[in-house]
């Protein structure tokens, strides 16, 4: 028999034991912020990162939840995102490397023309191969993953444009400083213009035409602002643009184990690969979109691919000069990336 004692005394024992549980109850989800510069229609959004979130949640066994908040609404504006994550203000980010000049020199290599020519998946893959030598420009941060996209793709509003002299006197858009190299040595004016405020521009010819992917045709509705869309003989592009989706590095290491094993089982290596094929196949749908509209998909000729290219070929010196002005090895950084490149491609 439990005296009014008795049961005073276990009243109070079990409500120090349910009190001492609860801390650890609470601590057993996990909340997490994913903030990015594009809207949630973006293929970008539904067909990568929601996936990806989706595939962490399930791997926690439902312990893991990441709330995704596109088109900046959490505040600030895209290049302030890697601060964003780095300070804690947000738990994850998906952003563009070349919109925070100088901060990823080594990822950047993946970025120039002649190094990136036509090939996502194989590219993305060599970034994860080579991530080692990467790595150290990621601190205050754990990498995810990394990508390209499909290229930069030569979209003009009303000028087919085949040589680099037909480049002369016009203002393009440029997603960072090595596009802003590749206006340049083309003869144009690189007008730096992040992806959200593109249509605008293009309207208001403020930019006579962007260096950007067909993926991102549909999401902007650049069919109805560009008449041609040009690249290269075999596809090939004039650089690409680099990509990290990454969680602030106290956050991760204040994470048990087998949660930060659902995030590396969802960030692996066939990840890598499915997104630099999702690139790919986007982009494809992307050109899709423009011909059905009734724009002019312009492939250039072997030889006016060649004499693109080769006007190119200081934008890698000179990049190479820069970096090992800072004390990297710029050359064997471009060398390890053809390699890598040139070896994923035969996967």
């Amino acid at each position: 028999m439990i005296t009014r004692r008795g049961f005073g005394a276990m009243a109070a024992g079990l409500a120090l034991t349910a009190g001492s549980f609860t801390p650890a109850l609470a601590q057993d989800t996990y909340t997490f912020k994913l903030h990015h510069m594009l809207s949630e229609k973006a293929p970008a959004h539904q067909k990568m990162l929601l996936p990806w979130a989706q595939q962490v949640e399930e791997n926690s066994g439902g312990r893991v939840k990441i709330e995704l908040y596109p088109s900046m609404s959490l505040g600030g504006k895209p290049p302030e995102l890697i601060q964003q994550v780095r300070d804690g203000v947000v738990d994850i980010i998906w952003t563009v490397n070349g919109y925070t000049p100088g901060l990823f020199p080594r990822t950047e290599v993946f970025e120039l023309p002649t190094v990136y020519l036509n090939d996502p998946r194989a590219t993305t893959l060599a970034m994860y191969d080579m991530f080692d030598a990467l790595k150290e420009e990621y601190k205050g941060v754990e990498v995810m993953w990394l990508h390209v996209h499909a290229g930069q793709g030569i979209q003009m509003v009303d000028k087919e444009v085949r040589t680099p002299a037909d480049f002369n006197g016009l203002k393009m858009r440029i997603p960072s400083r090595t596009g802003a190299w590749v206006i340049e040595a083309l003869g144009a004016a690189p007008l730096a213009t992040p992806v959200p405020e593109l249509p605008q521009a293009l309207s208001k010819k403020v930019v006579d035409g962007a260096l950007i992917p067909w993926e991102i045709i549909p999401a902007l509705k650049l069919q109805d602002q560009i008449g041609y869309f040009i690249e290269g003989a075999n596809r090939e592009r004039l650089g690409t643009t680099t990509f990290q989706v990454s969680m602030n590095a106290d956050r991760w290491a204040g994470l048990p184990e087998d949660i930060q094993k659902a995030f590396r089982d969802a960030s692996g290596r066939d990840w890598w690969a499915s997104v630099g094929e999702y690139w790919r196949e986007n982009d494809d749908f992307g050109i899709g979109i423009a011909e059905k509209a009734g724009r002019t998909h312009v492939m250039l000729t072997e030889d006016e691919t060649e004499a693109m290219l080769a006007v190119l070929d200081p934008v890698v010196d000179k990049w190479i000069a820069e970096v090992e002005g800072a004390g990297l090895d710029g050359q064997a950084l471009v060398e390890q990336a053809r390699e890598l490149i040139a070896k994923n491609a035969t996967e």
